[in-house]
């Protein structure tokens, strides 16, 4: 897939980055909104680990994110704004990918008695790994580049 244009952080001067970056009411609506579906979800596991976890396991952050995007854009940038949320979706399937190991290495090292922090910092770690070595494979098999 083809990215969209020149980044528009490239073409902006310093005000216009100041002002694209200033947060807006509908960015107060967003964070509060995900913060409740994070709360919500994260309350549930107390009832039920397999409805939390199901719940996790569904895109919410990438289908808002999409939403969010789709309706910050001015009806002259539409098409653009298309292009650039089906590259957000491409493009998240690829990076899903090397995070997929560390769900079931986690609970592993947990049962086996790793501390969580430790757990986590090791799953980290593998995940840029295999996040790297997808990258290189990518690149060196396919026209897929992840980052250019």
């Amino acid at each position: 897939m083809e990215d969209c244009a020149q980044s528009p952080l490239i073409a902006m001067d310093k005000n216009e980055l100041f002002k694209a970056l200033m947060p807006s009411f509908f960015d107060v609506v967003k964070i509060l909104l995900t913060a409740v579906i994070i709360l919500v979800v994260t309350k549930l596991q107390l009832v039920s680990d397999k409805l939390s976890a199901l719940l996790i396991a569904l895109p919410l952050t990438s289908i808002l994110a999409m939403i969010w995007m789709r309706h910050e854009a001015k009806v002259a940038e539409q098409a653009t704004r298309i292009e650039s949320i089906a590259n957000h979706a491409y493009y998240t399937f690829w990076f899903v990918l090397p995070t997929m190991p560390m769900f079931l290495v986690i609970p592993w090292m947990l049962r086996k008695g790793h501390g969580f922090y430790f757990t986590l910092g090791v799953n980290a770690l593998l995940t840029t790994v295999l996040f790297w070595l997808l990258v290189v494979t990518l690149k060196k098999f396919t026209s897929i580049e992840l980052m250019s």
